[in-house]
């Protein structure tokens, strides 16, 4: 058997040992997460915004639902995610990275979003929830750091109550050339630029584009969600391929 010590995952396109990732991607988000929200803005030109809105609202959270938010950073889906379960429901919204989450929370308390929104440090290979406890589990732009995401899927699916959803909105692959070719000018040419002049964190933007081409494509990753063991999977593409929401069911 292979020793862990031994073994080599990517972050971005450099091997590096898999116990090493995850301080690496922590370093990352770090460094980024006082300026996160506007870089996001710049880089989509705000159509993340969109994304994340028709994420939620197509997900079928009800009222008195409990849902886990994973990789949640400074709080968007948690805070569309709010009014959907309302009082008698609840929001778990959880980060491996302790800047993002004081980030998040810092936001949603500003903007009156309190009661029904909790807080936890929570690693998605290795949750600290009991089994069966969550309604939906939602996981956006935040799957692709992960290093172990077989294990993480299968986190996912243990938390989950019978008959309940993960959601999961992810950059994918961009399904025509052209606009691929574009995609790719813009990925590698402008987001560095950026991270240069307005985060002052090139090298961090430049992890950002190199993990979303290390990213499962769209089928790839409806295939591991099976494996994992989530029934009724699908996927659907937004903006080309861009990113691309799947969600998957436990039995």
């Amino acid at each position: 058997m292979t020793d862990r010590k031994e073994q080599t995952t990517h972050f971005g396109y450099r091997d590096v040992p898999v116990d090493e990732k995850a301080s690496l991607v922590r370093g990352v988000f770090d460094s980024v997460a006082e300026r996160y929200d506007v870089m996001n803005d710049l880089m989509s030109l705000g159509v993340h915004r969109f994304w994340k809105r028709h994420f939620v609202a197509t997900a079928g959270v009800r009222t008195g639902q409990d849902v886990l938010d994973l990789a949640g950073g400074t709080g968007d889906i948690a805070a569309l995610l709010s009014p959907r379960v309302g009082g008698s429901g609840q929001v778990l919204l959880t980060d491996i990275n302790a800047a993002m989450l004081g980030v998040g929370r810092r936001r949603l308390e500003d903007r009156g979003l309190v009661g029904n929104i909790q807080y936890a440090l929570a690693d998605a290979e290795s949750l600290p929830f009991a089994g069966r406890r969550f309604d939906a589990v939602t996981i956006a732009f935040g799957l692709r750091n992960v290093t172990d995401k077989p294990a993480a899927l299968k986190e996912m699916l243990r938390v989950l109550r019978p008959g309940g959803r993960l959601h999961i909105l992810e950059f994918s692959q961009v399904r025509a050339e052209p606009l691929r070719k574009l995609y790719d000018g813009y990925s590698f040419g402008l987001l560095p630029f950026l991270g240069r002049h307005v985060a002052g964190d090139p090298d961090s933007y430049q992890y950002l584009a190199e993990s979303i081409r290390r990213h499962p494509p769209q089928k790839e990753l409806a295939a591991m969600m099976r494996e994992a063991g989530f029934t009724r999977v699908t996927y659907r593409n937004l903006s080309g391929g861009i990113v691309a929401i799947h969600r998957g069911s436990r039995g």
